[in-house]
């Protein structure tokens, strides 16, 4: 649903179902993404392990991390200072908006 609503405002979004495949799409071409909107709930690899690894191949990208559960985002933080978003499930899809906008206009300023 978090794919569906950034594409109706405008995004170009690649969508996947699990970990791995998230992680395919951005090793595939990893400069090609300029924002990650991980779910705590995709299957496979941790969200903290998927970022960090996506984060490796593409130093310059923001990582949004939403999740139902408490997370520990200190690892992913620590790569990508002040690229890192998390929002709390249930959250509104506003709320989505504003913080891709917010990180990509953080990853501009420091173009």
């Amino acid at each position: 649903m978090m794919g569906v609503y950034l594409g109706r405002l405008g995004y170009s979004v690649t969508l996947a179902n699990s970990t791995e495949k998230a992680w395919a799409e951005v090793e595939a071409a990893p400069s090609g993404y300029a924002i990650a909107v991980l779910d705590g709930s995709m299957p496979g690899l941790s969200m903290e392990d998927l970022a960090l690894k996506m984060l490796r191949a593409n130093p310059s990208l923001c990582v949004v991390a939403a999740s139902g559960y408490s997370m520990d985002t200190t690892a992913v933080e620590a790569a990508a200072p002040g690229r890192v978003a998390v929002l709390q499930k249930p959250f509104a899809p506003e709320m989505l908006a504003v913080a891709v906008r917010r990180m990509l206009a953080t990853q501009e300023e420091e173009l």
